[in-house]
C-alpha cells in the first residue's frame, strides 16, 4: 500500500466537508481579503499544513498574547471577541469555506487588524503551524458532539489534542471549551482532569465554568437556551 494514502486512511477527522456554493460576497472575500489575512497559504482544498511553525510576532507585527479558536462556524463571535480586545490577537480554524469567507468580511466590515484566519486541520496547526508555548489561549465552541456511540471516536476534544494543547499553550494560559450536549461535556470534563499533570481546572476539581462574560452567546446558544437545552463550559489552565 501506498504509505501516504495508507497515513491518509488511519486518520480519523473530527470533521466533514459539508459545505453549499460561496455567496458572491464570500468569493469576493476569498479572492480579496484571503491575501491579507489568510495564513497557511492559498485556501483551497489541500487541509493539511505545509510548511514549518508560525512566527506569530511577525505574522501579527506585535507580541500581543494570541488566543487560538479551533472550528469558529460563521465567526461572528470570534470577530466580536477581537473588536472587543484590540490589545490581544486571534487566529481562527475552521475547513468550512463559507464560514471562512464569512468570517473575512467581518474582518473587513469591523476593520480589525487583529485577527487572521487559517483553513487547515486544527489538528495538524497545534502539531505543526505553531511554536511551544506561543498562545495564550485556545478555544473550542460547540464542536461536533458525534452523539452516537459508535461515532465517539470522531470527537475532536480526546487524550491527544490535549497534549497539543500543553505543548503550544504557555505556562499559566487557559483552555476554555463549551458544548451544548451534556454526554459530551461528562466527556471533556473526564479527559481534561485525566491531564491534570498539564492543566488544573479553575472551577475546581469535577466542576464546570458558568459563562465567562468574554465569551458572545452565540445565535445557536441563544435558540438553544429558549429551548431550555443546557450549556457547559470548561476553563483549564495551562500548569
Amino acid at each position: 500500500m501506498n504509505d501516504g494514502l495508507g497515513k491518509r486512511l488511519r486518520t480519523i477527522r473530527s470533521f466533514v466537508l459539508r459545505e453549499g456554493r460561496l455567496t458572491p460576497g464570500q468569493q469576493r472575500a476569498f479572492d480579496d481579503l484571503w491575501p491579507r489575512f489568510g495564513l497557511g497559504g492559498a485556501a483551497d482544498d489541500d487541509l493539511d499544513w505545509q510548511g514549518g511553525p508560525l512566527d506569530l510576532s511577525e505574522v501579527f507585527g506585535n507580541d500581543h498574547p494570541v488566543t487560538l479558536e479551533i472550528g469558529f462556524g460563521n465567526g461572528d463571535s470570534l470577530a466580536e471577541m477581537a473588536a472587543a480586545a484590540p490589545q490581544r490577537n486571534f487566529i481562527g480554524v475552521e475547513v468550512h469555506r463559507p464560514g471562512v469567507g464569512h468570517l473575512l468580511l467581518k474582518i473587513e466590515e469591523l476593520g480589525l487588524t487583529n485577527l487572521r484566519v487559517m483553513r487547515k486541520d486544527a489538528v495538524q496547526v497545534l502539531e505543526r503551524a505553531l511554536p511551544a508555548a506561543s498562545l495564550d489561549r485556545v478555544q473550542l465552541f460547540f464542536p461536533d458532539p458525534w452523539h452516537k456511540k459508535r461515532h465517539h471516536k470522531r470527537r475532536i476534544l480526546q487524550a491527544e489534542l490535549i497534549a497539543r494543547l500543553a505543548r503550544v499553550i504557555r505556562p499559566g494560559g487557559h483552555f476554555h471549551a463549551a458544548t451544548d450536549w451534556e454526554n459530551y461535556a461528562e466527556h471533556m470534563l473526564a479527559v481534561l482532569t485525566a491531564a491534570s499533570g498539564s492543566f488544573v481546572n479553575t472551577a475546581g476539581t469535577g466542576q464546570y465554568t458558568p459563562r465567562p462574560a468574554d465569551r458572545p452567546l452565540t445565535k445557536f446558544e441563544q435558540r438553544g437556551q429558549r429551548l431550555g437545552h443546557g450549556v457547559w463550559d470548561l476553563v483549564f489552565r495551562r500548569r
